[in-house]
């Protein structure tokens, strides 16, 4: 998952929208949408399955989903700094 996670960004390289977070109907934005949506369900859901089903344990599923929280926070944090003119720490 780690790997197609950050696969919907390279997509919407191809796009003429200015911002992931437009309304307009550009196809690869809205397939950029479908992906990161689809990625971040089965990131969570899997390993929840898995636990459910007694496969993995607490620890596990804790690390697993802690590691999914840094991940994101780290790509919401390039789209943070890829919009911005230049940097400034405030």
């Amino acid at each position: 998952m780690y790997l197609i996670l950050p696969m919907p960004l390279i997509f919407f390289l191809g796009s003429d929208s200015p911002s992931i977070m437009s309304n307009e109907n550009d196809g690869w934005v809205n397939f950029t949408k479908f992906l990161t949506g689809a990625s971040i369900v089965g990131s969570i859901a899997i390993p929840s399955i898995l636990k459910h089903a007694g496969v993995i344990g607490w620890g596990a599923l804790t690390m697993e989903l802690s590691s999914f929280a840094v991940f994101g926070l780290a790509i919401v944090w390039f789209l943070q700094m890829n919009s911005e003119d230049e940097y400034s720490a405030f």
